[in-house]
């Protein structure tokens, strides 16, 4: 068997050689912030494999660090959230590739300590150790922990060795979070092969039911998961799954819905949770109620004495603001795929948080039909991430999954203005290609700003990362040959390059941005780029105007130097004086007042230049045997 990769061009799955998988097995897996699973594929059917006991498929994402250095995952640490929150880590996603100016609103979440050392850099946790010293953990150690109890799991489960995996991930998370995951499968001893968008991967696990008949429909996914939120909008053809759009958010999730009954006690009840292990009671308390509300009226506990009462009426209160937060990016995913809730024919649901009533009854509601929830919500990620690994061993060739990157991505060009290369919802993976060239003569250098993001000038969007193209050989302005390269691979890594064509030279660099973006960033980031559209048009329409009045006024400096010789003084003069009133102009704002400087300029040098061709024609062919 081989791996197999996705040839866009010829709308086929191709094999890939840098790959052998003969002989061993491909995992799935759902590296949850919650819950975490391994599935794989056997006798062509995915399933999620239990512990040793045969019961539960879950493995709680929960570290435990114990007083004698032992490290404890999953259910067995989970009851350490109450006895010891300060060496008990949960939600670890969350932090994947934030800095703690991301989480300075959130840190009190957590019962465990998050270092705050520099606000720009990225989270470690602080664990005390067995000699009273703290020691230092990354999300990406954590993630670690849990992907190495995942391996040992299917290890069990097989009798032998598993080395390559298919892990999934929100589809916002960022070229750093998505890398800081492969780091992890690395740290684990897994050679990951595939990052799967997890709603990508749902749609797999519920392609396999889909009958002949549904071929050509159009089907949302909605992910409500622990901690994050996926909306996409998929089409399936001839076995192809298409993601017409994605949306969601990377800080909600059923966490939230806890955190909003834990509020709601805390605030009813004037409850001190002043300590780590009274908010993990809390929590835990929080998390009871919700899942027993999902299937009865109310709910009663006891916290240090005080009597604790919900019931589901009030629960749908406090669950109403969250579900229309999840609704608005439904909404905004299916404006993107250009479509409406008349044109979805399937609703799937997926993750734990979507067997609240409330929730399937307002998406129920929001699209004007019942959901579809047949498979166990809490296992359809990481079955369709054993499907997906199943497609690499080359067992299934007749799937070919298309996603989408969620923003455009280009670069800085003179004056400021964002130069889109790939533009936002392009399938991927993609390779694009633009050529460019200098603007000042004997350019040795060229700075290449990638940028992501919707508006027209650079300052108004997210910068990702820079890199200079260097000993580029000394040439007049617009004769190098420079073309800048984008690859957005099928993890959602991107990789540009620069290279000027008449040397050779090239440079090529991998962007991870440092921290994360939210849907609530990217949305805002939309928004802004609609209402500030007439703005940004003014605006680039203004840099365009200077950056060919300069162009011009180069060339016009250039022109007087090259034929000074037959020039009279007064046309000299009188071009010198358009250039300085074009000059001006262009120190100014008014994009008309520089337009019609221009115009002034070239309707009293055009003459001259065809005179100046004229001339040098002439003096090209004198004496030559005609």
């Amino acid at each position: 068997m081989a791996k197999f990769s996705i040839d866009l061009q010829a709308g086929k799955v191709k094999e890939d050689d840098a790959v052998s998988s003969v002989g061993q097995t491909i995992v799935g897996i759902d590296l949850g912030t919650t819950n975490s699973l391994v599935a794989r594929v056997l006798d062509g059917k995915a399933e999620a494999v239990a512990g040793p006991d045969g019961k539960s498929v879950l493995v709680p994402s929960i570290v435990h660090f114990a007083d004698d250095g032992e490290v404890v995952v999953g259910e067995a640490a989970k009851s350490f959230l109450l006895t010891h929150p300060e060496r008990t880590i949960y939600s670890v996603k969350r932090l994947l590739g934030k800095s703690f100016g991301d989480l300075k609103n959130f840190e009190n979440r957590f019962g465990y300590r998050v270092i705050d050392e520099d606000e720009d850099r990225l989270v470690k946790i602080a664990v005390p150790g067995p000699n009273g010293q703290d020691k230092y953990y990354s999300p990406i150690e954590l993630s670690a922990k849990i992907l190495q109890a995942l391996k040992a799991r299917i290890e069990a489960e097989i009798g032998g060795e598993v080395s390559r995996a298919v892990i999934t991930v929100p589809a916002y998370f960022n070229d750093s979070q998505r890398q800081a995951t492969r780091d992890a499968g690395k740290l684990a001893g897994l050679d990951v092969l595939r990052i799967v968008n997890e709603p990508t991967a749902s749609s797999l696990a519920y392609g396999i039911g889909l009958k002949d008949e549904d071929e050509g429909r159009t089907i949302a996914v909605y992910d409500l998961g622990g901690g994050t939120f996926d909306v996409s909008v998929l089409r399936i053809e001839q076995g192809i799954f298409e993601v017409l759009s994605t949306n969601g958010d990377t800080f909600l999730g059923g966490d939230d819905l806890d955190q909003a009954i834990a509020d709601h006690w805390i605030n009813e009840k004037s409850l001190k949770v002043d300590s780590p292990q009274r908010r993990g009671e809390i929590r835990l308390l929080a998390e009871r109620a919700k899942k027993q509300l999902s299937f009865e009226d109310s709910f009663t506990s006891e916290f240090h004495g005080i009597t604790l009462y919900l019931d589901r009426s009030q629960a749908n209160v406090l669950f109403t603001p969250l579900i229309k937060r999840t609704l608005a990016s439904c909404d905004r995913a299916l404006k993107d795929a250009g479509l409406t809730s008349d044109d979805i024919d399937h609703v799937i649901m997926v993750g734990g948080s979507t067997r609240v009533p409330l929730v399937k009854s307002e998406v129920s509601n929001f699209f004007g039909k019942k959901v579809n929830d047949s498979l166990d919500p809490d296992q359809v990620v990481a079955l369709g991430a054993a499907i997906q690994a199943d497609v690499l061993a080359g067992n299934q060739k007749d799937v070919l999954l298309l996603d989408i990157t969620p923003l455009s991505l280009g670069i800085e060009t003179v004056g400021g203005l964002m130069d889109p290369i790939i533009a936002r919802n392009s399938k991927v993976p993609t390779r694009v290609g633009r050529k460019y060239t200098t603007s000042v003569d004997g350019q040795k250098n060229l700075k290449v700003a990638v940028f992501q993001g919707e508006r027209d000038m650079v300052k108004d969007n997210r910068k990702l990362g820079e890199f200079v193209l260097g000993d580029i050989p000394p040439m007049p302005a617009g004769i190098p040959q420079i073309e800048i390269q984008f690859g957005l691979d099928a993890d959602g890594i991107l990789r540009v390059k620069a290279m000027e064509h008449r040397s050779g030279k090239s440079q090529s660099v991998t962007i991870k941005s440092q921290y994360g973006i939210s849907e609530e960033e990217m949305a805002e980031m939309l928004i802004e780029s609609i209402a500030n559209a007439e703005g940004d048009v003014a605006a680039r329409a203004l840099v365009e105007a200077r950056n060919e009045a300069n162009n011009v006024l180069l060339s016009t400096k250039k022109f007087l130097e090259q034929n000074a010789g037959w020039l009279t003084e007064e046309q000299s003069a009188s071009i010198r004086e358009y250039a300085e009133k074009l000059s001006a102009a262009v120190a100014g704002t008014d994009k008309d007042s520089i337009n019609q400087r221009l115009e002034e300029l070239n309707q009293f040098t055009t003459p001259l230049a065809h005179e100046a061709l004229d001339r040098n024609v002439a003096a090209a062919i004198k004496g030559s045997d005609l």
